[in-house]
């Protein structure tokens, strides 16, 4: 959109792909490009190999984004892609240098120095397929259902425990602070996310921290989706 006002790249949760915010272009304002990044490995990129380290995988998005820098720019990142936006939108605003990052929005994901597995979820990419699969259900991940099939295993699987392997390999760094604003949402029933984890991101940006809860778990943006997009417009809204 040569015409947008801001873009907002999207970043999904582990296991997730692109295709995850498909049909959020319709809730946002009309002057949002929406970008969704894809993961190696999976839909579109299934013949990739896997990036298994986040600083990698962080640098690569920020590459990607770089040379698209005219445009002012938001992510959004949900869960194990709220971690990664935080490490991308670090690369993207390095002291001294021109930059289009102008807020961040995290999701159902613990300020980075406070990051951890999720209770039970411990070594998850260790698990063999019947508990890893209960357990992806246990956290409300949508598409669960296609887990029944033990074809679709073989392709969905892999990528979830190249996440979790990621993720909970990650050690988070509370400095140098973001100088932009975060907003962090949350269910309200996460129980993978406390309150005093959520309100930690406060620690890790110079400018101003917003927290907003919703009804639900873990994936609450699904059971909510419209009411998520209305604040995540207000955001945008709020940004000028």
């Amino acid at each position: 959109m040569p015409s947008a006002r801001l873009r907002l790249v999207c970043l999904p949760h582990a296991g997730g792909s692109a295709g995850f915010f498909g049909d959020w272009s319709a809730g946002l304002a009309p002057d949002v490009e929406l970008w969704a990044i894809q993961y190696p490995g999976r839909e579109n990129r299934i013949g990739e190999p896997f990036i298994a380290e986040m600083d990698v995988l962080a640098q690569s998005v920020a590459d990607e984004l770089h040379p698209h820098a005219g445009t002012p720019t938001v992510i959004f990142g949900h869960s194990m892609g709220a971690a990664l936006g935080f490490e991308v939108a670090r690369r993207l605003t390095t002291p001294g240098e021109q930059h289009a990052m102008r807020h961040l929005v995290v999701s159902g994901c613990a300020a980075p120095h406070r990051l951890r597995p999720f209770p039970g979820q411990e070594g998850a990419h260790l698990l063999d397929d019947e508990r890893l699969v209960a357990m992806l259900g246990s956290l409300g991940a949508g598409g669960t259902h296609l887990l029944d099939d033990p074809d679709l295993r073989e392709v969905l699987l892999p990528p979830v425990r190249n996440d979790y392997r990621l993720v909970q390999s990650y050690t988070g760094r509370r400095d140098p602070a973001l100088p932009i604003g975060i907003t962090a949402f949350a269910g309200r029933q996460d129980a993978a996310v406390s309150i005093d984890e959520l309100d930690a991101w406060a620690e890790v940006t110079d400018g101003r921290c917003t927290v907003r809860s919703f009804p639900g778990g873990h994936f609450y943006l699904t059971e909510r989706r419209d009411e998520v997009l209305g604040a995540l417009n207000d955001v945008l809204d709020g940004l000028g």
